[in-house]
């Protein structure tokens, strides 16, 4: 699917992306055109964007030439915008609306509008809203408006009205046919930021209601009258967030989901682009796993669009299988963070095309690292919609650096095939069961709970697994089939993080699983890779020093051919430590036989720990011990193993001298062993 703001033709082919790094530290570009049945000239039109998410319910049927009524509570997060809550529609006709702008809420019914005037709506607190419009000649449109109480006596002394009843003549005559219902948007294209719960809606004395706590993770919206008017949610609003009921008695919406029957809509949401199909590929049987990409190319410039190309079924894979972190691709999805800034990230002015694109075009929606236009932090992100950094070359982290991993094992002798977190996702163990070798990406941060179980299973199989990153298996995340390409995030508790789940909802509405933090989940990533994440800073990435153990312990063997003690001390922003690294800590779970082979201490004052690892009475060190890159070995079960470097600029000094390095040389060596079929051996002693 693709669109051009400059309507015309462009060429399309097929690459197979080898090197998506374009830098000078890096191997060099490497696309491959691929012959295939593709049309060699498509036809590009302008798509539209249209965030904001929604609710739809078809009321076919339906005629009022009576009375029509609604009830619903909603809390607005933005009640100084125009924006829509609910409409009934008939064809191209407005039946009734209910609006708010600049904390006035405008109720139109027909061609006769209420507004509350001087009562004002305040942001971020329940109300219950009751309409009804009698159409005979002495109708009235009646609107009754009451605040729910809040938790601060203070703050609810500044309401200016509890409960207020306002009315007005109705002169116009019936609707009529009514033929849809909106929540969250309007015919014109409005949308709402905020919650709205227990929506109901009276047509000529039927009464039709819809329950959102029930179904909580999918799309369908039930209608709970009996008249079975059931309906859809669009773009990925989300659920299970505290409704009008919800008092702190619980934490979790599946313990008492009526405290959860609300829906938060964001006029920024967006799941799916929706674009027409420009072309089709299906893929040919004999195509190589690998990392591919759709090449679009016109007079006015060119793109790309990376897909994965697992093997075709019934044929026999590779030992060695490059884990992409695809879920890490779907959260970091968008981000802003290079000219919004972070924590951790300074802001930037020279931005790279796609980087300044999003800036220029927020329809293109946000990553998980941002906050919704109405500060709400961002927990869904989806693959369904253009995502511009996730481009070769288009961003220094994530997906460009994961292809020089995957060019490194293009060079190598041994045959590797593609994965993807969905993959992983989707089969568990049964993904990865073919390999012998499991090499992760630099980043692979987000991590489902179907997927580390399939990890699990595989590495007590006797999986090999290389995990040549930092900041790994950090995030638990959640699928649903009901929204397919998405992730779901709650930043829960603890964390590197910009923004922090709300009070009670720190519970997934796909799983009703509760999130944050593997380490906090009891599944902390030392203890599956022996290394967890420790410190983050970005000025200058350092080398490791190597330990005694890498000298004589039953580990040496991975420093054959390396002889400084020193090693990796060239790269990618300075040497193979640094952006985000992660330690070894018996503390946080790591195997009591593993190995520490080097570490890296010597960074820079932009180096600090994780606030994970922070506790209320902690003075920091100058230096920070815990501020500490650790490569490790250990033995698994049934002759298994894994290696971890712990940090996520190891892949900048692998590709230096095109790959003719001492890190090179240790990863070469790790990934000739692991395809040995020689089981390895538990120690019989350990620390």
């Amino acid at each position: 699917m693709a669109s051009s703001h400059v309507p015309g033709p462009a060429n399309l082919d097929l690459v197979r992306l080898v090197c998506g790094d374009p830098t000078r530290v890096g191997p060099g570009y490497d696309e491959r055109t691929i012959e295939s049945p593709l049309p060699q000239r498509v036809r590009l039109e302008e798509r539209p964007l249209l965030p904001g998410s929604y609710g739809n319910v078809p009321l076919a049927g339906y005629s009022v030439t009576k009375s029509i009524g609604a009830e619903l509570y909603f809390f607005s997060t933005a009640p100084q915008k125009r924006q829509t809550m609910l409409s009934l529609t008939g064809g191209t006709k407005t039946a009734l609306d209910i609006k708010i702008r600049d904390h006035v809420l405008f109720i139109r019914a027909d061609e006769t509008t209420l507004h509350t005037g001087d009562y004002h709506v305040r942001a971020n607190r329940w109300y219950r809203l009751q309409v009804r419009a009698l159409f005979p000649e002495d109708g009235l449109l009646t609107i009754t408006i009451t605040a729910l109480p809040t938790n601060s006596p203070g703050e609810d002394a500044l309401q200016t009205f509890q409960s207020k009843t306002l009315q007005t003549p109705l002169g116009s005559a019936p609707p009529g046919e009514i033929d849809q219902l909106f929540f969250a948007a309007s015919q014109d294209g409005e949308r709402f930021d905020g919650r709205i719960a227990r929506p109901r809606v009276i047509l000529d004395g039927t009464s039709l209601g819809w329950d959102f706590a029930q179904k909580m993770g999918g799309r369908e919206i039930l209608d709970i009258s009996g008249n079975s008017k059931n309906g859809l949610l669009y773009q990925l609003p989300a659920r299970g967030v505290t409704g009008p009921d919800w008092n702190g008695s619980h934490h979790a919406w599946p313990e008492c989901p009526s405290h959860y029957d609300a829906v938060h809509f964001h006029s920024d949401d967006l799941y799916d682009a929706g674009w027409p199909v420009t072309a089709e590929l299906a893929l040919p049987e004999n195509l190589r796993s690998g990392i591919y990409a759709f090449r679009v190319r016109s007079e006015y410039g060119e793109d790309r669009v990376p897909f994965f190309v697992r093997p075709a079924k019934d044929t026999t894979a590779a030992s060695v299988a490059l884990l992409m972190p695809s879920c890490t691709y779907m959260a970091y999805a968008n981000h802003r963070m290079l000219f919004e800034g972070a924590d951790f990230i300074a802001t930037r002015k020279n931005l790279r095309p796609e980087h300044e694109y999003i800036r220029l075009h927020p329809e293109v929606g946000p990553s998980t690292y941002e906050k919704h236009t109405d500060g709400s932090g961002v927990m869904f992100s989806s693959r369904l919609r253009p995502i511009l950094q996730l481009r070769p070359g288009a961003d220094g982290w994530n997906f460009t650096p994961d292809t020089d991993i995957n060019a490194y094992l293009e060079r190598s002798p041994v045959m590797h095939d593609i994965l993807s977190d969905e993959d992983l996702h989707q089969e568990g163990f049964d993904a990865l069961k073919p390999y012998t070798v499991i090499v992760t990406g630099t980043h692979p941060e987000y991590w489902s709970t179907k997927m580390l179980n399939g990890l699990d299973q595989w590495l007590r199989n006797g999986g090999r697994l290389m995990y040549l990153g930092g900041n790994g298996f950090y995030w638990r995340v959640a699928f649903n089939d009901a929204w397919p390409g998405a992730i779901e995030l709650r930043r829960a508790e603890d964390g590197v993080r910009n923004w922090q789940t709300k009070s009670g909802e720190s519970y997934h509405a796909f799983t009703g699983e509760y999130g944050g933090l593997w380490r906090r989940l009891g599944k902390p990533p030392n203890a599956v890779v022996g290394i967890g994440f420790a410190a983050q800073g970005f000025e200058r990435a350092i080398g490791y020093k190597r330990r005694p153990e890498s000298y004589e312990s039953r580990a040496a063997w991975i420093f054959d051919g390396v002889d400084d003690d020193e090693i990796g001390t060239s790269g990618l922003g300075g040497g193979a430590a640094g952006q985000e690294v992660d330690r070894y800590s018996r503390r946080a779970g790591s195997p009591s036989h593993a190995v520490i082979l080097a570490s890296a201490t010597d960074f820079g004052p932009d180096m600090t720990r994780t606030k994970e690892e922070l506790q209320a009475s902690t003075i920091v060190p100058t230096p920070d011990p815990v501020c500490r890159a650790d490569m490790v070995f250990f033995e698994t079960s049934q002759g298994g193993a894994v290696f971890s470097v712990g940090s996520i600029s190891w892949f900048g000094a692998l590709a230096r001298n095109d790959y003719d390095n001492d890190v090179a040389r240790i990863t070469t060596n790790v990934i000739q062993r692991f395809i040995d079929p020689k089981p390895f051996t538990l120690p019989t002693t350990s620390r």
